[in-house]
């Protein structure tokens, strides 16, 4: 099924008569194609996408679902919009609460002739399983991440400051096919390690840190994400512990995924590992998240998902232990949820790698 048809389909309910999409990852996903800037309206039988001059051929030859209208000053988006109301005498429309800002909410909600109704889940809902075409995207997108990764192995040494390695891995994103980084790449070392969303600093790599690389690109608009964490010259006895507590963690809640297993029982499997290890409170972030469109969606797999995770379902899987202005250790593969468990998209070995 097409994506716009989801949409369609979704007024059904009858909770509403259209559809009001400004995010860029909704008006994305409706469309199949990205543009970068512009507003969609679904309607029952039509789809309207607005855009300007900058978008407008982009748009006509890239949305064959939609009505294409070029925005201008004499034709700004309220206008637009209020003749596909008028055209499909649409009286209620559900919008993006999530993303809307309180200017452009304030902007709609005077201008336009309608009721407006917050309907963010709703919109957001059909893309928490993922089509086979955009699991192949995702899939290319992580193979990037892996190359990246094995190149880096090659890269990393002693001497080198975290910004110098942070620029090294973007570079490598970009040379293997990526559009971007699908998030600003987390490099640290030593007792940087300890921050689960450290900035690369100043700080030079030195033998005996463990150097933590969590980054991600972007392939046709789908993310990919990982987390790898290695080793320089050598490890000390705690190290090497924490290391394999959170690989076992990490295999645990591996092992409990699968379609109707709830995320707090994912994160649950993970997080009973650590615990049992000693190292109970060392890890204070949830077990999982999905991604997709963009690189945190739902549903998660953390303590407070009670709901059943469904199959198609693209989920980090990352637990971490961090001991501050000590060290931290986390390690992150993607998999997808099946009916009969998971597939880890993310190739990159998992052993701890001594460079």
């Amino acid at each position: 099924m097409k994506n716009i048809e989801k949409y369609q389909k979704l007024l059904d309910k009858g909770e509403v008569d259209a559809l009001l999409l400004t995010s860029k990852h909704n008006r994305t996903y409706a469309a199949e194609y990205c543009v970068a800037e512009g507003v969609a309206v679904i309607c029952r039988g039509e789809s309207y996408y607005f855009t300007d001059f900058r978008y407008i051929e982009a748009a006509q030859k890239n949305l064959p679902g939609f009505t294409v209208v070029m925005t201008d000053a004499e034709h700004p988006y309220t206008k637009l919009i209020n003749d596909a109301v008028a055209a499909h005498t649409v009286k209620t429309m559900g919008f993006e609460d999530d993303t809307l800002t309180v200017e452009e909410y304030t902007l709609y909600n005077t201008k336009l002739n309608v009721v407006l109704h917050p309907y963010a889940a709703e919109i957001n809902a059909p893309r928490a399983s993922k089509e086979p075409w955009e699991i192949e995207y995702m899939k290319q997108a992580q193979a990037i991440t892996d190359r990246t990764f094995t190149e880096l192995l090659n890269v990393i040494h002693a001497g080198m400051t975290e910004k110098e390695l942070c620029a090294e891995l973007i570079y490598r994103l970009y040379k293997f096919g990526a559009e971007g980084p699908s998030f600003d790449p987390i490099v640290v070392s030593g007792p940087n390690t300890s921050l689960p969303h450290g900035v690369p600093s100043e700080r030079k790599l030195q033998y005996g840190d463990f150097v933590t690389m969590d980054f991600g690109c972007l392939y046709h608009g789908y993310c990919s994400d990982m987390t790898r964490t290695v080793a320089l010259g050598y490890v000390s006895e705690k190290m090497d512990k924490v290391y394999h507590t959170v690989l076992e963690a990490q295999l645990a809640g591996i092992a409990a995924t699968k379609a109707g297993v709830t995320g707090k029982a994912m994160d649950g499997a993970a997080r009973k590992v650590i615990n049992d290890a000693g190292f109970e409170g060392c890890f204070g972030h949830g077990y999982g998240h999905s991604l997709g469109l963009l690189i945190h969606e739902a549903p998660n797999a953390n303590m407070r998902n009670d709901k059943p995770m469904p199959a198609g379902a693209v989920v980090s899987a990352e637990p971490g232990i961090y001991l501050p202005d000590e060290f931290g250790v986390r390690i992150e593969d993607v998999t997808v949820i099946t009916d009969t468990g998971c597939e880890i998209l993310t190739k990159s070995p998992k052993k701890l790698i001594i460079l």
